[in-house]
């Protein structure tokens, strides 16, 4: 079998093939490009001289979506609501776009002319109290059309408990609408909170068309080039769908390629014997952090895009942070240095990539720090070279001489800003959550992170890290494990006693069917089938929730309330035995596990390369001076072997930046564990 992964960065696009029959895994890097994405795509499938026609499965992790939202270039979105409700998207939470400051205002999705309303309602207990009427909606519809709409959303209150409106307007509107993009938003959340409802269904309305167009783009020119599988996309939750439903339910795919990072990142971990990792992804644009507790990544159910735009479907926990190698280094106007969250991205780059950048970034610092080597291996073959004096001159212009600093103190402070930002992003999801950093080790990986990763241990207090033995397209390795995930939820927000146990598992089983019938009429080859059964609870008159999860189906109320109290008082050091408990979702995620990639072997056999892994011994600057350096060839350093910083350990896809205090000891599997000494 040969597997064919391609992860859509900021700056790089990565692909690799992995074939399963000779445990043999390619991998490379070439430029992202924004105009149209797909173009990197197949320039990376054409550089790693991919045949299509003999490749059993493509997986993509993409950012379409993503880049849609930020940068408010989606559809013309239409939403017909429930009377009185035209302006939730607008009133939201009222909070703040600066916590400091009343300047800053929230631009929604969908232009308050574009949203119309009709006359229905229904209650939060599922009960119609007035049904919709079919000819206004049409009305509306109608209305929508004249003003240009090209998808339109249908979001009633309460339609979470009985979404009976909504598929009546669905059905009307079918009949006028001229294309596929109609949205309603019960078939993408049953959960209840009207605002994130309404706003997750206007983001998956907003990203629709484009994403629609830019799978069938794709998958014209792939079959063109012989490939004849579906294509499969990798969703926010670490799973894959297939291409059709990511193009009607767009909006789980907001978060793909992090989300891909986390899964092999917490392979990488089981591979070590480190069930507790922190995954640090920093490639060119942003830093993605996420924790990954006893072998089990973090998950959660809403996540913010965009201020004042929040998604509530399932995904993986991850934080993002505008720290990359592409990050710009810039003055604020009280004359303090900062970097990000703007990049440079791919074009046009750093200033040092000659592609026409004029602003310092934390790849300019590297490279005038000596932690760069100025000709770079890139694509399959070919070299890329990095123009030193173009990053001296800018970085003199805008920061250096603006400052009165010296240009490697410059560089420097780049350097250590933007490490200070991405221990804040490790913090934030460890010590702010209740978790000891220094019972984990970081994963590091992405273009940049084992450049930076020595100085995060220092900064953050985690022991060790963990650089796998690709780490630059360690994302798109992760696509090719990747399994096929569904998750639904269904709010019920009643008391235990109340719901029965015969209610919650008649949900339960519902989606369970739901959810083998989506993969069983899907393309996607997989080995087994699990499913993972999860009840969102609270005492009575908390707001918080604990999520209780269960192998099987849960067998009586008392097993519920028994595992919900232990949960509790593994969260909270104490529980409250007599007090009433309360079911607020009920959750059920189908897995359609994939056949695994067996990275361990394939790195065993790249270890074996040996011979004279010294390249040269160069200056790097390092706190106040340049000491001089020996700079490594990674493939050739021996498992069981150990070096002592300073030292620079250089690879196709990443450079590892080794301080004098620091050491790595390769494993048998050719992971790099680094430590302070």
């Amino acid at each position: 079998m040969r597997v064919l992964a391609a992860d859509i960065g900021g700056t790089f696009t990565d692909v690799a093939l992995y074939e399963q029959e000779t445990n043999r895994l390619h991998v490379l890097k070439v430029h992202s490009t924004p105009s149209d994405f797909s173009l990197g795509v197949i320039s990376g499938i054409r550089e790693l001289k991919a045949d299509l026609a003999n490749i059993d499965c493509l997986i993509h992790g993409t950012t379409v979506a993503t880049n849609a939202i930020i940068e408010r270039n989606g559809a013309r979105c239409g939403l017909i609501t429930t009377k009185g409700f035209r302006d939730v998207l607008e009133i939201r939470r009222r909070a703040r776009p600066h916590q400091y400051s009343l300047g800053g205002e929230l631009i929604p999705l969908i232009h308050r002319n574009m949203r119309l309303e009709v006359d229905e309602r229904t209650e939060s207990s599922g009960t119609i109290l007035v049904d919709v009427n079919e000819e206004e909606v049409r009305a509306r519809a109608e209305e929508l059309l004249q003003h240009g709409a090209e998808a339109v959303v249908v979001s009633f209150l309460s339609s979470y408990a009985n979404p009976q409106n909504e598929e009546k307007a669905k059905a009307v509107l079918a009949k006028i609408w001229p294309n596929e993009f109609i949205v309603i938003a019960s078939d993408l959340s049953r959960e209840f909170r009207e605002f994130e409802r309404t706003s997750t269904a206007a983001c998956n309305a907003y990203v629709q068309p484009i994403v629609s167009s830019y799978l069938q783009s794709l998958k014209t020119t792939l079959k063109q080039g012989g490939y004849s599988h579906d294509l499969l996309i990798v969703q926010s939750n670490g799973g894959v769908l297939s291409s059709d439903l990511a193009a009607k339910f767009p909006v789980n795919t907001l978060l793909s390629g992090p989300a891909a990072g986390v899964i092999a990142a917490k392979y990488i971990g089981e591979v070590t014997g480190n069930r507790n990792v922190i995954s640090c992804d920093m490639g060119g644009t942003s830093f993605d952090v996420s924790l990954i507790d006893d072998g089990r990544p973090l998950y959660t159910s809403e996540v913010e895009i965009d201020f004042g735009i929040p998604v509530k479907v399932p995904q993986s926990d991850i934080t993002t942070i505008g720290a990359g190698g592409g990050s710009i280094a810039w003055i604020d106007r009280g004359g303090m240095l900062q970097v990000g969250p703007k990049s440079a991205g791919a074009d046009p780059g750093p200033a040092c990539y000659k592609m026409g950048g004029r602003q310092p970034t934390v790849t300019d610092a590297n490279l005038i720090l000596g932690r760069l080597n100025p000709i770079l291996p890139y694509g399959a073959e070919g070299t890329f070279e990095l123009d030193v004096e173009s990053a001296r001159s800018i970085i003199q212009e805008k920061i250096a001489g603006p400052l009165e600093y010296d240009i490697y103190q410059a560089a420097l402070g780049i350097v250590r800003l933007c490490n200070t930002n991405m221990s804040g992003a490790i913090r934030s999801v460890s010590v702010v959550r209740g978790f000891d950093p220094r019972d984990f080790s970081l994963v590091a990986f992405g273009g940049a992170g084992p450049m930076h990763v020595n100085a995060l241990l220092k900064e953050t207090g985690v022991p060790r890290a963990i650089i796998p033995y690709n780490p630059g397209v360690l994302c798109a390795i992760g696509c090719l494990s990747a399994d096929f995930r569904r998750d639904f939820v269904q709010t019920v927000n009643r008391p235990l006693r109340d719901i029965g146990i015969n209610r919650i598992r008649d949900v339960l089983t519902l989606y369970e069917d739901k959810g083998k019938g989506e993969l069983i009429s899907s393309e996607v080859a997989f080995t087994d089938i699990s499913n993972v059964y999860e009840l969102e609870m609270q005492y009575e008159g908390q707001l918080h929730t604990i999520k209780v999860s269960f192998d099987t189906l849960p067998m009586s109320e008392e097993i519920i309330l028994d595992k919900f109290e232990q949960a509790y008082a593994r969260r909270f050091k104490n529980n409250m035995p007599g007090m009433e408990t309360r079911v607020v979702n009920i959750r059920c995620s189908t897995i359609g596990i994939r056949p695994k990639l067996d990275l361990r072997i394939d790195s065993s056999k790249h270890s074996q390369l040996q011979n004279n892994a010294l390249k040269l011994v160069k200056p790097v600057f390092f706190d106040d001076a340049f000491l001089d350096t020996p700079v490594y060839d990674r493939s050739k350093i021996q498992t069981g072997e150990t070096i002592t910083g300073p030292a620079l350990i250089e690879q196709r896809d990443s450079i590892t930046v080794l301080e004098p205090d620091s050491k790595i000891e390769i494993d048998e599997y050719h992971n790099m564990i680094m430590e302070i000494v």
